[in-house]
């Protein structure tokens, strides 16, 4: 079979944050959403909420699987690891392995744990320098 006659599978980045009643709250997610899209166009990104907002995780899930996704990596979009990343959202991917066994799921580390992260925030937080 020639190179050119391979099919990968697509691939999928499910951006996960924790979700508010305001609705404005969503804005600089989606702002996030966009930008990786634009950065990563090989990959379908969508964006999905633990509670309070749509889509919620299921829903934003079968959504990348219907578009053929079949590795799929999950980034939470919390500032560190707490009870929603240790203990609710590997309980959520467990559900999604059940509901679609032929995708590949993976939980990446929360992004506020990412050193580019870190550093943005502290620079952000630290104000202008003399």
């Amino acid at each position: 079979m020639s190179e050119a006659a391979v099919v990968h599978p697509r691939r999928g980045l499910l951006l996960f944050a924790h979700g508010a009643r305001d609705a404005a709250w969503a804005e600089p997610f989606e702002a996030v959403r966009l930008r990786v899209q634009l950065l990563r166009r090989d990959v379908d990104v969508t964006l999905a909420y633990l509670e309070l907002m749509p889509p919620d995780l299921p829903t934003a899930a079968k959504d990348l699987v219907q578009r053929g996704c079949r590795q799929i990596d999950v980034v939470p979009l919390f500032l560190g690891t707490g009870g929603h990343v240790r203990r609710d959202i590997p309980l959520l991917l467990q559900q999604l392995h059940q509901q679609h066994p032929g995708t590949q799921w993976t939980l990446r580390p929360p992004i506020g744990e990412h050193p580019d992260v870190v550093e943005a925030i502290a620079r952000a937080a630290a104000g202008p320098t003399a």
